[in-house]
């Protein structure tokens, strides 16, 4: 398997996973597919890009005449190309279906096609829904989506069972925790609060935030998805996830307190629709591989805050484009005004 055809891999995890394959594999070629959306940036591939062992095309995974050939020159392929924010599918949630299903499965009928070429998709702990505490989702849980994205994402790794009983297509499922690291489009908590941090803007909490999650970084991610390529069954599904379940505002005042900012600057705005309440994994699977996680929680937020103080042009670049603002202004604007005196 020396040839990887990685989807996605201008966004945030993708990069990451672009970079962790060029540095532990130097005999793999990489192509990365991706459509360039809002998310995708090609400067997050600096100093990886060189046109040789990593290429890149333009282009969107919904199109086989694009996606079919690709295929067929790959041993592999990773599948991180995705709509992938909650906010945004409650805005527009036919171009997550777009994308996380159909996508998903003209990259499957691609694979078919070619005779079976390996495939992993990279999904989502949002799956499985909210879960009760003292609970952790299993692989073989039902799925419980309450979001347009997660909803979408549980119809991309349904494709992938239905192809892989029906047309045996060898696909494996990762399903991960809430992923931090660098590159992460600042839309996401983490950099969205680091970076109005560093304005000294408010930090817009939705609800009460005391949604737990649990808190991954990217490389050891990355290191799972590789493990899972390399070692894992296919057909199988690996929860990916390391048990740092913390509330949300514990993160924010987390980040506060590694950028040296005061944290009178959070507040708390009107939560979102079907905000699920904890997620949390059960991830003896992806360990039985041989993986393990090397970041800590705290290791994890701190660095990640870290990184965007240290990348300023890289995310100031992102916040004063004219997409960004407007996107902003639509789902935050309404929710920072303050509220009307009683009558």
């Amino acid at each position: 398997m020396k040839k990887l055809l990685i989807t996605g891999g201008a966004g945030f995890i993708g990069s990451n996973f672009v970079r962790h394959v060029v540095q532990k594999s130097p005999d793999y070629q990489v192509t990365v597919l991706d459509k360039l959306t809002y998310a995708g940036n090609l400067t997050n591939l600096d100093g990886v890009l060189d046109g040789a062992r990593v290429r890149f095309v333009q282009g969107d995974i919904c199109d086989p005449a694009i996606v079919d050939p690709l295929v067929r020159e790959h041993d592999a392929v990773v599948n991180f190309a995705a709509e992938t924010h909650v906010d945004r599918s409650l805005l527009n949630p036919g171009a997550f279906v777009q994308t996380d299903v159909f996508g998903t499965y003209v990259l499957l009928e691609a694979c078919r096609r070619a005779g079976g070429t390996r495939m992993v998709q990279v999904s989502t702990d949002e799956v499985y829904g909210d879960v009760p505490p003292g609970t952790q989702s299993l692989e073989t849980d039902r799925l419980n989506p309450r979001s347009p994205y997660s909803a979408s994402k549980g119809g991309g790794d349904l494709q992938c069972l239905g192809f892989f009983h029906t047309y045996q297509v060898p696909v494996s499922i990762t399903r991960a925790a809430n992923t931090v690291g660098p590159f992460q489009y600042p839309e996401k908590l983490v950099p969205l609060m680091s970076t109005n941090a560093i304005l000294g803007l408010p930090l817009p909490v939705y609800g009460d935030g005391q949604q737990v999650r649990d808190w991954l970084h990217a490389s050891d991610h990355c290191a799972a998805i590789d493990l899972v390529l390399h070692r894992g069954t296919p057909g199988e599904v690996y929860n990916v996830g390391v048990g740092y379940e913390r509330p949300n505002v514990e993160v924010v005042e987390l980040i506060l307190t590694e950028l040296g900012a005061p944290r009178s600057l959070i507040r708390h705005v009107a939560d979102r629709q079907g905000h699920d309440r904890r997620y949390s994994l059960d991830c003896q699977k992806v360990r039985a591989l041989g993986w393990s996680p090397t970041y800590t929680f705290e290791r994890c937020i701190r660095e990640t805050a870290r990184w965007y103080a240290e990348h300023r042009p890289w995310w100031e670049a992102i916040r004063a484009r004219v997409d960004f603002q407007s996107y902003y202004r639509q789902n935050y604007e309404h929710r920072l005004q303050p509220a009307a005196p009683p009558a």
